[in-house]
């Protein structure tokens, strides 16, 4: 019998204020083993926390900190015949510096409008609307 529980997963959607322009960037990673660009996530530990376990992934692909934010909604689609789950937040990157690893080659500070050109899926491209809602409602980052 094949396993059908869902596969859990955990990332965030990180953003800065722009060094440059005074709007914000969204942190876009590349995972050279699907070329895609993407925000930084990956699957939980067993009983982990899917907060700590976004924490957890940002740091690990990007090297950075961030403060977790509000919840964003859970992106669900399938992973061959499994279901997957990703819970997701809006960060605010705190600090920390990026260095290449196995997962993630290249990180990328992009605005919004950039992002929605570069994001490889549409559930992400989805994403960059509701943190922008969530961020203005929030009265940060805009």
């Amino acid at each position: 019998m094949p396993d059908t529980a869902p596969i859990r997963a955990a990332g965030c959607v990180l953003w800065r204020r722009s060094p440059s322009h005074g709007g914000i960037e969204l942190a876009l990673v590349h995972r050279p083993k699907w070329d895609d660009w993407s925000y930084p996530k990956g699957k939980l530990k067993p009983r982990e926390d899917a907060r700590q376990g976004a924490l957890r992934e940002v740091l690990e692909e990007t090297g950075m900190t961030c403060e977790l934010g509000p919840e964003l909604p859970t992106v669900r689609y399938r992973v061959g015949t499994r279901p997957k789950e990703v819970h997701y937040w809006a960060a605010e990157a705190t600090g920390g510096g990026f260095l290449p690893n196995k997962e993630v080659d290249r990180l990328l500070w992009a605005t919004p409008e950039a992002a929605l050109d570069l994001l490889t899926q549409p559930r992400d491209r989805e994403l960059v609307g509701v943190l922008l809602s969530v961020l203005r409602v929030s009265g940060r980052g805009l």
